[in-house]
């Protein structure tokens, strides 16, 4: 059993903003005691994507257990903490205030403070668990279902975004392409997994370019583009190679993002560069990133796959600092589902 030692700073940690019921207890930033997560893929996958009142209904279900089995797996009781983190924004309005209200409450029946997180911070933050020699400032590309930021972190939580989507996410993209492809729901693994069968090189599929802004990116007319080439396809009578097609589109989407990150991390002078969320874990744009990085003297920083999809442990992470700074949210925090960074 874990015991909360004088002077540690233990994080429990909750995180719903999207279809992923988490929680986790963090001690001092950087030691992951416990990271339980419910995931509702198989709730979602007859849809096609995510369901926002099934996902709201889910979390309802699961939140008291996932924070118990969290507190269980730690030794830690309600009482021994320092702080409740819990992501209030962006996400799902109603999945969201699942997580909000039960962090309310546990805050409010203990006594034990309450912080509010912005959700991108929590994953950027999670690259902080497995480098502990990681300070800012770098860059990092946030790439996600419904993010592609590339961010200068100035400071813990403290950031500037320099470039972002003008139209679909990255991961968004994925899960598009997968669908008109016939893989399914999630898309992103299921590219990553089909693409090592296919060649890269097969489709020349376009790489758009942001004329007023170079960090800037555009994912909308690739996915337009596949689209076509399969309808190209079907109307000729010609056999599609669904490899070819995930891994030719793959290789376009590293492309843009490693390229635009790689200019930015230079244009900043800085020697470190980290990725984060969902599409962070896809294979082949963790190999670009190395091989790139590695050619470029600069250091590259990626969470386990398990960090870079929804969790509760980048969330208690970023609650550590902000903590630190002495930031602290009263009973009227509420789910901002828009929130900005």
């Amino acid at each position: 059993m874990e015991q909360n030692r004088k002077g540690d700073v233990t994080i429990l940690a909750v995180e719903t903003s999207c279809d992923e019921t988490a929680a986790s207890v963090v001690r001092n930033g950087r030691e992951v005691l416990s990271n339980v997560i419910y995931t509702q893929i198989a709730d979602h996958t007859r849809y096609g994507g995510v369901v926002p009142e099934i996902a709201s209904r889910r979390h309802i279900e699961k939140i008291n257990q996932v924070i118990e089995e969290a507190l269980s797996q730690a030794g830690m009781s309600l009482r021994e903490l320092s702080a409740i983190a819990v992501t209030y924004g962006p996400g799902l309005v109603g999945a969201l205030l699942v997580g909000v209200s039960a962090a309310k409450a546990i805050s409010f029946a203990t006594g034990v403070p309450l912080v509010g997180i912005h959700h991108i911070s929590g994953h950027i933050s999670a690259n902080y668990i497995e480098y502990p020699e990681l300070e800012p400032p770098f860059v990092c590309l946030v790439a996600s279902g419904g993010h592609s930021h590339l961010v200068v972190v100035r400071d813990y939580g403290e950031y500037e975004i320099i470039g972002r989507t003008r139209d679909d996410a990255a991961g968004e993209a994925f899960d598009k392409v997968a669908r008109a492809i016939g893989l399914g729901y999630p898309g992103g693994p299921k590219i990553d997994r089909l693409s090592k069968e296919g060649n890269p090189d097969a489709i020349a599929f376009p790489r758009a370019k942001i004329v007023d802004n170079a960090y800037d990116f555009s994912f909308s007319g690739l996915k337009s583009a596949v689209l076509n080439y399969l309808n190209g396809c079907k109307m000729k009578g010609e056999t599609v190679c669904q490899a070819d097609v995930a891994a030719s589109f793959q290789k376009a989407v590293t492309d843009v993002l490693v390229e635009h990150s790689l200019h930015a991390v230079q244009e900043y002078g800085y020697d470190k560069f980290a990725i984060a969320g969902g599409v962070a874990s896809n294979s082949s744009l963790r190999a670009a990133f190395g091989q790139e990085c590695a050619k470029a003297g600069i250091r590259f920083y990626h969470p386990s796959p398990v960090y870079c999809t929804d969790n509760a442990a980048m969330i208690g992470v970023a609650g550590y600092y902000e903590y630190r700074k002495g930031i602290r949210h009263g009973y009227d925090l509420n789910a901002v589902p828009n929130l900005q960074l």
